[in-house]
């Protein structure tokens, strides 16, 4: 069996050669497309989705909290 240096050696060589040839260009040039598409698709990250997803709670609460005031006055406008 490989020793985990020689292994370790032979990845890095590997890596090399790959950010060295052409295929380092197409890697590089593939995430510049995917992060285009991403862009135009107008995708968020999880984390921003949980920050509107909170801010909706907080404003659907408080229109709760609004629509029973309202009721409220309006009933005693009522009397």
């Amino acid at each position: 069996m490989l020793a985990s240096s020689k292994i370790n050696e032979i990845s890095n060589k590997i890596k090399d050669i790959v950010n060295s040839s052409p295929l380092g260009d197409v890697e590089k040039n593939l995430n510049a497309l995917l992060k285009g598409i991403f862009t135009k698709m107008e995708l968020v990250t999880r984390e921003e989705f949980e920050v509107q997803a909170e801010v909706l709670r907080n404003t659907r609460h408080k229109l709760e909290l609004l629509e029973a005031r309202l009721a409220e006055l309006e009933a005693q406008q009522a009397h």
